[in-house]
Protein backbone atom coordinates (compact mmCIF):
# COMPACT_ATOMS: atom_id res chain seq x y z
CA UNK A 1 0.00 0.00 0.00
CA UNK A 2 1.64 3.20 -1.22
CA UNK A 3 1.00 6.38 0.78
CA UNK A 4 -0.19 9.58 -0.91
CA UNK A 5 -0.58 12.34 1.71
CA UNK A 6 -2.19 15.44 0.23
CA UNK A 7 -1.52 17.42 3.43
CA UNK A 8 0.76 20.30 4.44
CA UNK A 9 1.73 18.80 7.78
CA UNK A 10 2.02 14.99 7.73
CA UNK A 11 5.01 13.84 9.77
CA UNK A 12 7.14 12.52 6.88
CA UNK A 13 5.95 14.02 3.60
CA UNK A 14 3.76 16.93 4.69
CA UNK A 15 3.78 19.77 2.20
CA UNK A 16 5.30 17.67 -0.57
CA UNK A 17 2.23 18.25 -2.73
CA UNK A 18 1.39 21.80 -1.62
CA UNK A 19 2.19 25.18 -3.11
CA UNK A 20 3.68 28.02 -1.05
CA UNK A 21 0.30 29.70 -0.89
CA UNK A 22 -1.19 26.69 0.89
CA UNK A 23 -3.06 25.18 -2.06
CA UNK A 24 -2.65 21.49 -2.92
CA UNK A 25 -0.57 20.70 -5.99
CA UNK A 26 -2.97 18.13 -7.36
CA UNK A 27 -0.94 17.29 -10.44
CA UNK A 28 2.18 16.56 -8.40
CA UNK A 29 0.20 14.27 -6.11
CA UNK A 30 -1.24 12.42 -9.10
CA UNK A 31 2.22 11.98 -10.65
CA UNK A 32 3.47 10.62 -7.32
CA UNK A 33 0.55 8.17 -7.10
CA UNK A 34 1.29 6.88 -10.61
CA UNK A 35 4.96 6.53 -9.69
CA UNK A 36 4.05 4.40 -6.67
CA UNK A 37 2.00 2.10 -8.90
CA UNK A 38 4.89 1.85 -11.36
CA UNK A 39 7.21 0.97 -8.47
CA UNK A 40 4.99 -1.90 -7.34
CA UNK A 41 2.19 -0.56 -5.16
CA UNK A 42 -0.79 -2.93 -5.12
CA UNK A 43 -3.02 -0.35 -3.37
CA UNK A 44 -2.92 3.45 -3.11
CA UNK A 45 -3.88 5.07 0.20
CA UNK A 46 -4.84 8.73 -0.22
CA UNK A 47 -5.31 11.05 2.76
CA UNK A 48 -6.15 14.72 3.19
CA UNK A 49 -5.92 15.15 6.97
CA UNK A 50 -2.72 14.72 8.95
CA UNK A 51 -3.13 12.61 12.09
CA UNK A 52 0.36 13.16 13.50
CA UNK A 53 0.44 14.34 17.16
CA UNK A 54 -0.60 17.99 17.33
CA UNK A 55 -1.71 18.20 13.68
CA UNK A 56 -4.06 21.00 12.62
CA UNK A 57 -7.74 20.14 12.26
CA UNK A 58 -9.13 20.66 8.75
CA UNK A 59 -12.73 21.08 7.70
CA UNK A 60 -14.62 18.40 5.82
CA UNK A 61 -14.64 20.57 2.71
CA UNK A 62 -10.89 21.18 2.93
CA UNK A 63 -10.28 17.45 3.18
CA UNK A 64 -12.49 16.75 0.17
CA UNK A 65 -10.93 19.56 -1.87
CA UNK A 66 -7.49 18.07 -1.22
CA UNK A 67 -8.23 14.45 -2.03
CA UNK A 68 -11.04 14.23 -4.57
CA UNK A 69 -9.10 15.26 -7.71
CA UNK A 70 -6.36 12.78 -6.76
CA UNK A 71 -8.85 10.01 -5.93
CA UNK A 72 -10.72 10.45 -9.20
CA UNK A 73 -7.53 10.17 -11.22
CA UNK A 74 -6.11 7.31 -9.12
CA UNK A 75 -9.26 5.28 -9.80
CA UNK A 76 -8.10 5.06 -13.43
CA UNK A 77 -4.71 3.54 -12.55
CA UNK A 78 -5.88 -0.08 -12.36
CA UNK A 79 -5.18 -0.72 -8.67
CA UNK A 80 -7.48 -0.55 -5.65
CA UNK A 81 -7.76 2.91 -4.08
CA UNK A 82 -8.05 3.45 -0.33
CA UNK A 83 -8.97 6.71 1.40
CA UNK A 84 -7.55 7.48 4.81
CA UNK A 85 -10.31 9.36 6.62
CA UNK A 86 -12.22 9.34 9.89
CA UNK A 87 -15.12 11.50 8.75
CA UNK A 88 -18.45 9.89 7.76
CA UNK A 89 -19.21 12.67 5.26
CA UNK A 90 -15.91 12.07 3.45
CA UNK A 91 -16.51 8.32 3.54
CA UNK A 92 -19.87 8.70 1.81
CA UNK A 93 -18.42 10.95 -0.89
CA UNK A 94 -15.48 8.72 -1.77
CA UNK A 95 -17.58 5.55 -1.66
CA UNK A 96 -19.93 7.18 -4.17
CA UNK A 97 -16.85 7.92 -6.32
CA UNK A 98 -15.96 4.22 -6.30
CA UNK A 99 -13.05 3.75 -3.87
CA UNK A 100 -12.17 0.23 -2.78
CA UNK A 101 -11.22 0.71 0.88
CA UNK A 102 -11.97 3.09 3.75
CA UNK A 103 -9.03 3.33 6.17
CA UNK A 104 -10.34 4.83 9.42
CA UNK A 105 -7.73 5.76 12.05
CA UNK A 106 -10.63 6.23 14.47
CA UNK A 107 -11.57 2.57 14.07
CA UNK A 108 -15.21 3.31 13.17
CA UNK A 109 -15.87 4.37 16.75
CA UNK A 110 -18.21 7.04 15.41
CA UNK A 111 -21.61 5.32 14.89
CA UNK A 112 -22.17 7.59 11.89
CA UNK A 113 -19.04 6.13 10.29
CA UNK A 114 -20.56 2.66 10.48
CA UNK A 115 -23.78 4.08 9.02
CA UNK A 116 -21.76 5.56 6.15
CA UNK A 117 -20.15 2.26 5.15
CA UNK A 118 -22.71 -0.37 6.16
CA UNK A 119 -24.51 -0.60 2.82
CA UNK A 120 -21.41 -0.25 0.63
CA UNK A 121 -19.26 -3.10 -0.69
CA UNK A 122 -15.78 -1.61 -0.20
CA UNK A 123 -13.18 -2.94 2.21
CA UNK A 124 -12.87 -1.42 5.68
CA UNK A 125 -9.76 -1.00 7.82
CA UNK A 126 -10.36 -0.74 11.56
CA UNK A 127 -7.41 0.93 13.29
CA UNK A 128 -6.75 1.19 17.02
CA UNK A 129 -5.92 4.63 18.39
CA UNK A 130 -5.72 5.51 22.08
CA UNK A 131 -7.19 8.98 22.53
CA UNK A 132 -7.15 11.62 19.80
CA UNK A 133 -4.32 12.66 17.45
CA UNK A 134 -3.61 15.91 19.34
CA UNK A 135 -2.93 14.13 22.65
CA UNK A 136 -2.41 10.46 21.84
CA UNK A 137 1.34 10.45 22.52
CA UNK A 138 1.06 12.15 25.91
CA UNK A 139 2.32 9.28 28.09
CA UNK A 140 0.08 6.44 26.83
CA UNK A 141 -0.46 3.72 29.46
CA UNK A 142 -1.75 0.13 29.08
CA UNK A 143 -2.05 -2.79 31.47
CA UNK A 144 -1.54 -5.19 28.55
CA UNK A 145 -1.22 -3.42 25.19
CA UNK A 146 -1.60 -6.57 23.08
CA UNK A 147 -4.72 -7.74 24.87
CA UNK A 148 -6.31 -4.28 24.92
CA UNK A 149 -5.67 -3.62 21.23
CA UNK A 150 -6.81 -7.15 20.33
CA UNK A 151 -10.01 -6.74 22.35
CA UNK A 152 -10.78 -3.35 20.78
CA UNK A 153 -10.33 -4.65 17.25
CA UNK A 154 -12.49 -7.72 17.94
CA UNK A 155 -15.15 -5.53 19.55
CA UNK A 156 -15.28 -3.16 16.59
CA UNK A 157 -15.36 -6.03 14.14
CA UNK A 158 -18.25 -7.62 16.01
CA UNK A 159 -20.12 -4.30 16.21
CA UNK A 160 -19.81 -3.91 12.45
CA UNK A 161 -20.93 -7.48 11.85
CA UNK A 162 -23.96 -6.78 14.04
CA UNK A 163 -24.84 -4.03 11.54
CA UNK A 164 -24.78 -6.59 8.75
CA UNK A 165 -21.24 -5.89 7.49
CA UNK A 166 -19.57 -9.00 6.09
CA UNK A 167 -16.37 -9.76 8.03
CA UNK A 168 -14.65 -10.48 4.70
CA UNK A 169 -14.70 -6.73 4.10
CA UNK A 170 -12.67 -6.05 7.25
CA UNK A 171 -8.94 -5.56 7.79
CA UNK A 172 -7.47 -4.58 11.17
CA UNK A 173 -4.57 -2.28 12.02
CA UNK A 174 -2.96 -2.23 15.51
CA UNK A 175 -2.24 1.49 15.04
CA UNK A 176 1.50 1.66 15.50
CA UNK A 177 2.43 5.05 16.96
CA UNK A 178 -1.16 6.05 17.63
CA UNK A 179 -1.09 6.32 21.40
CA UNK A 180 1.81 3.87 21.88
CA UNK A 181 5.42 4.20 22.95
CA UNK A 182 8.29 2.18 21.50
CA UNK A 183 7.79 -0.79 23.83
CA UNK A 184 4.07 -0.90 23.07
CA UNK A 185 4.83 -0.86 19.34
CA UNK A 186 7.38 -3.65 19.62
CA UNK A 187 4.96 -5.80 21.63
CA UNK A 188 2.28 -5.29 18.98
CA UNK A 189 4.69 -6.12 16.14
CA UNK A 190 5.48 -9.40 17.87
CA UNK A 191 1.74 -10.15 18.10
CA UNK A 192 0.95 -9.89 14.37
CA UNK A 193 0.43 -13.64 14.01
CA UNK A 194 -2.05 -13.62 16.89
CA UNK A 195 -3.93 -10.68 15.40
CA UNK A 196 -3.98 -12.24 11.94
CA UNK A 197 -5.89 -15.20 13.36
CA UNK A 198 -8.76 -12.74 13.79
CA UNK A 199 -8.71 -10.77 10.50
CA UNK A 200 -6.14 -9.80 7.85
CA UNK A 201 -3.69 -7.32 9.39
CA UNK A 202 -2.43 -4.04 7.95
CA UNK A 203 0.93 -2.86 9.29
CA UNK A 204 1.94 0.77 8.96
CA UNK A 205 5.30 1.58 10.54
CA UNK A 206 6.97 3.28 7.57
CA UNK A 207 9.37 6.06 8.69
CA UNK A 208 7.61 6.30 12.07
CA UNK A 209 9.23 7.34 15.35
CA UNK A 210 9.46 3.69 16.46
CA UNK A 211 11.90 3.12 13.60
CA UNK A 212 13.84 6.19 14.68
CA UNK A 213 13.77 4.97 18.28
CA UNK A 214 15.48 1.75 17.23
CA UNK A 215 17.92 3.14 14.64
CA UNK A 216 18.63 6.56 16.11
CA UNK A 217 17.57 8.32 12.90
CA UNK A 218 15.74 11.52 13.87
CA UNK A 219 14.67 12.56 10.34
CA UNK A 220 11.78 10.48 8.92
CA UNK A 221 13.21 10.42 5.38
CA UNK A 222 16.37 8.76 6.78
CA UNK A 223 14.43 5.83 8.26
CA UNK A 224 14.01 3.97 4.96
CA UNK A 225 16.32 1.02 5.73
CA UNK A 226 14.76 0.44 9.14
CA UNK A 227 11.28 0.72 7.64
CA UNK A 228 12.06 -1.88 4.98
CA UNK A 229 13.47 -4.26 7.60
CA UNK A 230 10.30 -3.90 9.67
CA UNK A 231 8.13 -4.46 6.60
CA UNK A 232 9.93 -7.70 5.72
CA UNK A 233 9.63 -8.93 9.30
CA UNK A 234 5.92 -8.06 9.38
CA UNK A 235 5.32 -9.82 6.07
CA UNK A 236 7.14 -12.89 7.32
CA UNK A 237 4.91 -12.98 10.39
CA UNK A 238 1.53 -12.75 8.73
CA UNK A 239 0.83 -9.12 7.77
CA UNK A 240 -1.50 -9.00 4.76
CA UNK A 241 -0.95 -5.32 3.82
CA UNK A 242 2.15 -3.17 4.32
CA UNK A 243 1.46 0.58 4.25
CA UNK A 244 4.68 2.30 3.14
CA UNK A 245 6.16 5.51 1.78
CA UNK A 246 9.03 3.76 -0.01
CA UNK A 247 7.30 1.36 -2.38
CA UNK A 248 10.17 0.37 -4.67
CA UNK A 249 12.58 -0.35 -1.82
CA UNK A 250 9.99 -2.38 0.05
CA UNK A 251 8.63 -4.27 -2.98
CA UNK A 252 12.09 -5.29 -4.24
CA UNK A 253 13.21 -6.39 -0.78
CA UNK A 254 10.06 -8.47 -0.35
CA UNK A 255 10.62 -10.12 -3.75
CA UNK A 256 14.12 -11.21 -2.74
CA UNK A 257 12.93 -12.45 0.64
CA UNK A 258 10.03 -14.38 -0.96
CA UNK A 259 12.33 -15.97 -3.54
CA UNK A 260 14.73 -17.13 -0.86
CA UNK A 261 11.91 -18.45 1.31
CA UNK A 262 10.43 -20.52 -1.51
Amino acid sequence: MGIVNVTPDSFSDGGQFFERGGQPNTQQAIVHAQRLVDEGADILDIGGESTRPGADVVSIQQELDRIMPVVEQALTFGVPVSVDTRRPEVMRTVIHAGVDLINDVNGFRDPQAIDAVADATCGLCIMHMKGEPATMQANPVYDDVVREVHDFLIGQRDAMQARGIDSRRIVVDPGFGFGKNLQHNLALMRSIERLSDMQPVLVGVSRKSMIGGITGQKIPAERIFGSVAAAIWAGAHGAAILRVHDVRETAESLKVWAALES
